[in-house]
């Protein structure tokens, strides 16, 4: 699978991620108005990656901090 470069990060190409999908309740399926019912991670000719529609990773705390190390 072809992967896009955005501001330095390589993204892979999903209908999840495409302008012209919609994501249908459940993230099983996706409606691409080019060529209507998709898999999430499929993609075609047609993909154009939207940025909005990508959900970042949650960035977590390195463990072995206390509360010493907060207070002032």
């Amino acid at each position: 699978m072809k992967q896009k470069l955005t501001r330095g990060k390589a993204y892979p190409r999903k209908c999840a991620h495409c302008a012209f999908g919609s994501i249908v309740e459940g993230d099983k399926e996706v409606l691409c108005t080019r060529n209507g019912v998709m898999q999430p991670d499929d993609c075609c000719s047609k993909y154009q990656y939207d940025p909005l529609k990508r959900q970042p990773k949650r960035q977590t705390l390195a463990s072995g901090y206390s509360e010493e190390d907060f207070a002032l």
